[in-house]
This record gives structure tokens, sequence and C-alpha cells, in this order.
């Protein structure tokens, strides 16, 4: 029998960020900025020691914890409640995000050493944990939309966070603006899940799966469980970034540095890739849906990564890569590989939040100019930060023995399993993404780290330096520096899972029973983990294979393009772009998304809103309902104002000819009888 993990110690996990973020939000001056730091560090810290104390019992002695901790509520026999379901779905993604989190708290005490909001910026990414550990240890539909809705809030906070920015408050709205239509989405789906299943509980919404696949979709003969999981991934697309609702993310990148690589890299951006593991009953039900997750997920992990090759600004290039990896996930959830889509998203979160922080910490020694153009030979000058943005490329690009290589060929591999419809197009965009993903990932690299040195003359200065380092309170001292030993410690820390964890975990993690009684997979409709459980000899034998397989040599292909390009012969690319201007242009457009987003959707929106308002408020409500009814009355107010005069003559006369009209009515019938 499977041991019972303590409710004592779960709490603790959610709530010590929590009082940490209280603390530091509401006592900010009365601790003073040590004391901000020091709280919500502490909090972070009980908050991972106990989830790696949960992943330990969940991993080696099968412990399990599914019950309420707080009814809130029962309104005609359905509960409202909040409760914890751990598994090991939900054990590492409690240390993933703990993690991850206390490497930027952490790293925020450099780069945020002399902001005058530092106290409230803990708060904020102290208050983001706490959100998203309730949103991954849900066990209900009511506390994941708290969950999902919470980092959405703290999300806008700390993309705003410098609010007296213009392009940083325009950013925030963007990304709460786009994420409420996915979210629209998502409630729609837990609706018809309250309204078919009768129950916000996850364990009995799965039980009653076959129940609502046997329906269809009032008025439509839509299967009802395909609408309901469509709505679901809607919400994913919003809160994942996927296309189109990707538009958010790459402008988030107003916000400051560490937001960038806890928010926009390994946590709040994976919550729908989560989420869609965790409906995987749901989904499997659905080859519609699942086809749908497929091509959209194909869509964005080939066409946001063309889109990194052609950023200038250090953190939008890491973004795009974002924006991409996510799509790769997708792709596997499509595919119902759940625990390759949710494997690759723990190996991402630290090589991603590594090549973020790293990308700080180079913003730092550069004094905050972001332009790679202005870089170059920055590796014998920041060593530390060189060799872990090696690292974290490495593995990003899918290097065999590193940890992004066992989950990304992975999912190469399931896709080439599947037999969905989708699966065609799918494999191409994955494997063609391969070499984009190498060639845009050592561009920045070499641009950055190798080469002449052109932050001497900066030949593209940045037109806010001076706003920045006055922001921060940095000098412009033309040399770089290495960065404290607050930012460098917490990109070591993370370099070595983004080096050896996929090695490690692969094995029980997609061949083991690590997921067991979390994931469910239909093998007999979608055979694609069953393919490659067969074909699984070890993680060293994968690597060797590696050696001679198309992505490796893509990856290579990449590398060594980017090499010649940007290191041996920059006037190639500077005639590629001269040849292929039209093709630049849609790309620094963003395939005119935001262009769409402003002059149709936008303007249409603005459009229906201007004619509601002056036809249906100020026409029919306020002109015809409300000023009409008063104009009524005032005009006939006005016509009986004229017959009463005060004079008793006037009123003497209307007397007498009411009393003649009356009795000429009423004598009216008997003359006509008279005269017939």
């Amino acid at each position: 029998m499977a041991a019972t993990l303590s409710q004592n110690l779960l709490l603790a996990v959610p709530l010590a960020p929590l009082v940490g973020a209280l603390v530091a939000g509401l006592a900010g001056k009365a601790v003073g900025r040590r004391g901000a730091h020091t709280v919500t560090i502490l909090g972070v810290l009980i908050s991972f020691i106990c989830s790696a104390i949960v992943l330990k019992a969940v991993a080696m002695d099968g412990a399990r914890f599914a019950g309420t901790i707080y009814e809130w509520a029962v309104v005609g026999g359905l509960r409202m409640e909040v409760g914890f379901l751990v598994d090991g779905l939900t054990a590492m993604m409690m240390c993933v995000v703990t993690f991850v989190s206390l490497m930027v708290h952490v790293y925020t005490i450099g780069y945020m050493e002399e902001d005058p909001g530092y106290q409230r910026f803990f708060s904020y990414i102290s208050l983001f944990t706490f959100s998203m550990l309730m949103l991954v240890m849900s066990n209900n539909f009511l506390q994941l939309f708290f969950g999902w809705e919470a980092v959405g809030l703290v999300s806008y906070l700390l993309i705003g966070f410098w609010f007296k920015k213009p392009s940083a408050t325009f950013a925030n709205m963007k990304a709460f603006l786009v994420n409420r239509v996915g979210d629209f989405g998502f409630i729609l789906g837990i609706g018809l899940i309250v309204a078919y299943a009768g129950t916000l509980d996850y364990a009995e919404a799965f039980a009653k799966g076959p129940e609502l696949a046997a329906l269809s979709f009032p008025g439509q003969d839509w299967m009802l469980i395909t609408v309901i999981c469509i709505c679901l991934f809607i919400g994913a697309m919003g809160k994942s970034a996927q296309f189109p609702l990707h538009v958010w993310l790459p402008d988030s990148m107003e916000g400051p540095t560490p937001i960038s690589a806890l928010i926009h890299a390994a946590t709040m951006v994976t919550a729908g890739i989560f989420m869609v593991a965790r409906m995987s009953p749901l989904f499997e039900l659905s080859d519609t849906a699942l086809n749908f997750v497929l091509v959209i997920g194909s869509i964005t992990a080939l066409f946001m990564g063309f889109l990194g090759i052609i950023q200038n600004d250090i953190k939008r290039v890491v973004a795009y890569s974002t924006l991409s990896q996510l799509g790769y996930m997708t792709v596997a959830l499509g595919v119902s590989a759940y625990s390759v889509a949710v494997f690759h998203l723990m190996t991402h979160a630290f090589f991603k939040a590594l090549l973020f922080l790293a990308a700080g910490s180079v913003i730092i020694g550069m004094h905050h100019d972001q332009d790679i153009r202005n870089m170059g030979g920055l590796r014998k000058y920041m060593p530390i930060t060189w060799i872990t943005a090696l690292l974290g490329s490495l593995a990003l690009i899918g290097t065999p023995l590193f940890s992004g290589f066992y989950s990304k060929d992975s999912i190469i591999e399931a896709v080439h399993a599947s037999t969905l419809p989708g699966a065609g197009f799918a494999l191409f965009a994955v494997t063609a993404g391969v070499f984009v993903t190498a060639f845009y990932s050592f561009r920045m690299y070499f641009l950055v780290f190798h080469g002449e040195e052109r932050f001497r003359h900066k030949p593209f200065p940045p037109e806010d330096d001076h706003a920045h380092g006055d922001e921060h309170g940095h000098g412009h001292d033309a040399t770089p520096h290495e960065s404290p030993w607050v930012v460098t410690a917490p990109l070591l820390l993370l370099a070595l899972p983004s080096v050896v964890i996929g090695f490690m975990t692969i094995g029980p993690m997609l061949y083991g029973d690590f997921f067991a009684g979390a994931i469910f997979v239909d093998a007999a409709k979608h055979p694609a983990m069953a393919e490659l459980a067969e074909k699984w000899h070890g993680a060293t034998a994968m690597a060797l294979h590696g050696l001679q397989t198309a992505p490796f040599w893509l990856a290579l292909a990449g590398v060594v393009t980017a090499w010649v390009f940007y290191l041996k012969a920059p006037q190639i690319p500077a005639a590629l772009d001269r040849t292929l201007k039209p093709l630049r242009t849609v790309l620094e457009n963003k395939y005119y998304m935001d262009w769409f987003n402003e002059h149709v959707l936008a303007a249409g929106a603005r459009l229906l809103g201007t004619g509601l308002w002056k036809g249906g408020d100020v026409g029919l409500i306020d002109g015809a309902i409300v000023n009409g009814s008063a104009k009524t009355v005032g005009l006939l107010a006005g016509v009986l104002r004229r017959v009463q005069t005060g004079h008793l003559y006037w009123y003497a006369l209307v007397m007498l000819l009411g009393i003649f009209g009356f009795m000429t009515w009423r004598l009216w019938p008997f003359l006509g009888g008279l005269t017939g």
C-alpha cells in the first residue's frame, strides 16, 4: 500500500512563499531591503525543501495524497473546496517551480540591487510562487482556475513593474488582454464539465469521461468531449503562448530579467502544458482535439523559431526560443506523449532559466545594453557567464548527453510514431526546428561572447542607454565585468541540472512508473509511447545513437552555419539580408500578427463598441428610453399646461362643452334610430 503524505507538510509548500510575500509587501518599509529578500528567500527555501521531501516520498515510497483541505461552499450538491492532488506529475512540478524560484530570488539580490521597488519586486515573485504552487497542487477545477488567474495577475504586475515606462505598461496590458481571450475558452471548458459531469473534482470528472464522450454538443453533431477539450486547450494557448495567442510573450521582456526566467520560461508559460497533461484522461477521448493541439504546436514550434533568427535584443532571442520550445511540448501533447511533454517542460525549465539569467548577467556586464550587435568578445571578461551560457545553449539545441537532447529527441521520435492526420506536418516542423534553434541560439552566442569587441564603440547605441543606467544606478564604463556572486551562483546551480537531469531521469519518467496514475494514454489508439518504449535501451545508448540521427546533424549544421555567418564571413548574412529583404520585413513585423490584432480585431472591436455606445447606449437607451420618455412627459405636460389657464369662464366653457359632448355621445344611438 502506498504511503500517505503529511497534510501539514503539503500546506507548508504554498504557504511559506505566501507568508514571505505578505511580509515583504505589507511590511516592506519596516523590514527594509535586507529583511524583504531574507524573508522571501527563506519562504521559498522552506517550500523547496518540503517539495524535495515530497518528491523523494513519491518516487521512492510511492506516496500519494488526494484529499480536501478546506470546504468552502456546497451549492446544489456542487462542492467548492481547496484540496491537493499529489502524485508524480505534481511532485515534479513542485520541485521545478520552487527550485527555479529560489534561484531567481537569490539572483534578484544582485540584479535589482539599487532599484527603488526592491521590496515590492520580492513580494511579487514570492506571491507568484504561491500562485503557481496552488495551481499545480490542486485536485479540482475551482482551485485550478484560482491559481490560473492568480499567476496571470502577478504576471501583469511584474511585466509592468517599471510602470513609468510606456512600453512596460503597454506590454502588461497586452499580456492581460490576450490571456483573457484564452481564459474565456478555459472557463467555458470548465463550465461544460460542471454542467454535464456535475462536479469540480478531477477524479470524478475523469471517471465520467466515457459518458461525456457519448454525448453530442446541444444543437450540433460535434462530440461534447471535443468541445470541452478544445475550450480547455484555448486556455492553454493563452498561458503557454501558442499561435495565435503568442503575441504577448515577446513584449513581456519589458519586465525585469528575473521575471523573464521565472514566469516566461520555467513556470507560468508551462501551466498550459501541465494542465493538458493533467487532463489526459479527457483528451484521450477525442482525436479531433488532439490533432488540433498537434497542429497548433507545430506552427508555434517552427514559425516562432524563424522570428528568433532576426532578433537583436538578447532577451527577445531567448523569448522566441521559449515560444518555439513550448510548441515542441504542445506537439508532444498532441501525439499523446504527455510524459515526454512534461519531461521537456522540466529540462527546458532549467536550461531556459539559465539562459535568461545568463542574458541578465550579460546585460549587467554591458551596463544594461541589450543589443547583441554591440557586444562581442565577452568570453574573457565574463568567464562564468560565458561557460554557463554555452552549457545552456548546448542543452537547448539537443546536444547528446545534455538534458535537452533526451527530451527533444523523444518528442521527435514520438511524432514519428504517431498516426494522427497532422503528424506529417508536425514531424517536418519539429525536425526543421532543430536547425533553426541551433542557428539562432549560436548566432546569439557567437555575437555575444566571441569575435570583435564592439562594445567600445557601440555600432547600434541604445536609445534609452542612459535611462537604464540611471534606473539601476550603474555607471557607464565601457569595459564589461563579471557579475557578483549572487548572480553567478544561480547560474552555476542551474547549469548542473541543465547538463545531467535528462540523463538521470529519462528512464523512470518516460519508461518507468513515475507518472503512474497521473497520466493516462490509450495505447491502442495512440501507440507513440509504446513504440518508444520498445526502442529504449538506456540513456547512454540513446545518446550514442543520437550521434547518427538527422536531428544531431541538423543541429551541428545550424551551429556551423552561425559560426561561418557571424564570425568568419559576416558579408554572407549581409548579402542575404539585402536579397531576402521582403522576407525579413515579414519577420520583422512578426507575420503582421500585431498589425492584424491592432488594425482588424481591435479596430473592429472599437467600431462595434462605438456603434453599441452611440446607437445602443446614447441613441436607444439614453435617447429613446430615458430622454425620450422624459420628452414625451414634457410634451404632454406642455399641452395640458395650455388648458390650465386659471380663468373661471374658461373652465365653465370647457365643462359645458364636455357636458354637450357627453350628452351627444349618449343620445346619438337614440337619434340615429329615430332618423332610421
